[in-house]
């Protein structure tokens, strides 16, 4: 087990600015493009449609709002927005509830203070004892920007040597685009890089002017195309608990569950423990990587 405190010190500097006020509009845009007139009763053709989604003022007639209105809403001037103007909103646009939650969430980080800086990544000393204790499962800690903060040694034999990598490299979104071992290992890769990249984006929802995510966001979309579509996607996602299936080099197929749970003394660490039922060959498979110990660790 390796504690990463001080991740951020290790974040390469520079990188694209990301706009404070930008993500809100930014997301808003993007939900309306992907609106047809047509599914909620607008006329799809004419001379003034130039866009192939909702026009703004065509989404202020759904919504029930002037536009004006939306205008201050998109440039990220709607502190008083009401939660039922956000719901008439999300109506709207059809969002799912994770995507209606998110719009949530962007108008209350409008409203927080951001001249004072995020706390740095440590984990507190109980906590990594706990991670030790977990003998047999899967377990770490994550932190801003998906940086991996803490883990176990099976989380090491599961997911990757992750010791040997330096500390800025211990990072989900770079682990999952940028090393092939990570793309080998999971069988739904391309489930686990949309994951990554809606955490990012909740994320930069509230902490839009950090550095440290700006030189990551510049880096991986410099490097990988992939990144780069998912990030232009504004899709947000953060799972609390699910499935993940893996290849894993020595002991093949291995599907594990996962429950994830925030801290309630830092929102931005999250705790990840996977876990296969009692008897099955997953578990079977978890008793023998705990028996290599150090061994059975994924190399690239």
């Amino acid at each position: 087990m390796d504690d990463r405190a001080g991740v951020e010190d290790a974040v390469e500097p520079g990188g694209p600015p990301i706009d404070p006020r930008g993500e809100l509009g930014e997301f808003l845009r993007s939900r309306r493009a992907r609106v047809r007139p047509g599914d909620v009763g607008l006329p799809s053709s004419g001379r003034y449609r130039r866009v192939p989604g909702l026009r703004r003022e065509e989404l202020a007639q759904l919504a029930g709002v002037s536009v004006a209105y939306l205008t201050r809403l998109e440039q990220g001037r709607g502190h008083n927005v009401s939660a039922e103007v956000l719901d008439a909103i999300a109506r709207a646009l059809r969002l799912t509830d994770a995507e209606h939650a998110h719009l949530t969430h962007l108008v209350k980080c409008q409203r927080r203070r951001r001249d004072v800086p995020p706390p740095r990544d440590q984990v507190r000393p109980a906590l990594l004892d706990m991670l030790t204790s977990l003998e047999g499962v899967p377990a770490y800690v994550t932190g801003r920007r998906t940086d991996i903060l803490a883990w176990n040694a099976m989380a090491g034999a599961v997911f990757g040597d992750w010791d040997r990598l330096p500390p800025h490299e211990c990072n989900w979104a770079r682990l999952v685009f940028l090393r092939s071992d990570q793309r080998r290992l999971f069988a739904d890769w391309e489930a686990m890089a949309a994951d990554v990249v809606g955490a990012l984006r909740l994320y930069a929802g509230c902490q839009p002017d950090d550095p440290g995510l700006a030189a990551l966001v510049g880096d991986l979309s410099v490097r990988s195309a992939e990144f780069r579509r998912l990030w232009a996607g504004h899709d947000v996602k953060e799972n609390s608990h699910g499935v993940r299936r893996l290849r894993h080099p020595l002991v093949g197929d291995l599907t594990l569950s996962f429950e994830s749970f925030r801290l309630p003394d830092d929102e931005e660490q999250v705790v990840t423990v996977y876990h296969a039922p009692a008897g099955s060959a997953a578990a079977e498979s978890l008793r023998l990587l705990a028996g290599w110990g150090a061994d059975a660790a994924v190399t690239g």
